[in-house]
């Protein structure tokens, strides 16, 4: 999970900032994070911290199978960052009836080992 390209990525979850990929050559910013801009091909990378704000634009309800250690249902969403970058993630407290398209949600970060933080979202 964690490699070269998303370390920054996942140090910034344990340090409770959700950073995205910034390109040096031309400014775009990416996210999940990769090697190389897709904008300009620069391989000059750097990151910004986000304000962990943004809106659901998709979403699902996982009900089965059985997650060890997370109690069914789940909503995971897809996030339109306010950055402009899309970002998947867990949903907690909002009920699976009332998660909708266009909900605004903030960051939060879950730690679940002294390895892994993930960022998790609720209603803002």
């Amino acid at each position: 999970m964690v490699g070269r390209d998303s370390a920054f990525f996942w140090e910034g979850t344990a340090a409770g900032e959700l950073r995205i990929q910034k390109c040096n050559g031309c400014g775009s910013l990416r996210f999940p994070p990769g090697p190389s801009c897709p904008a300009c091909h620069s391989f000059d990378q750097t990151y910004v911290v986000a304000a962990g704000t943004g809106t659901v634009f998709s979403y699902v309800v996982h009900r089965h199978p059985p997650v060890p250690g997370k109690e069914l249902p789940i909503v995971i969403a897809l996030i339109d960052l306010d950055e402009g970058v899309r970002m998947v993630g867990e949903v907690a407290d909002v009920a699976a009836d009332e998660i909708e398209i266009g909900m605004r949600l903030r960051v939060g970060f879950s730690r679940i080992d002294d390895d892994l933080t993930l960022p998790t979202w609720r209603k803002a």
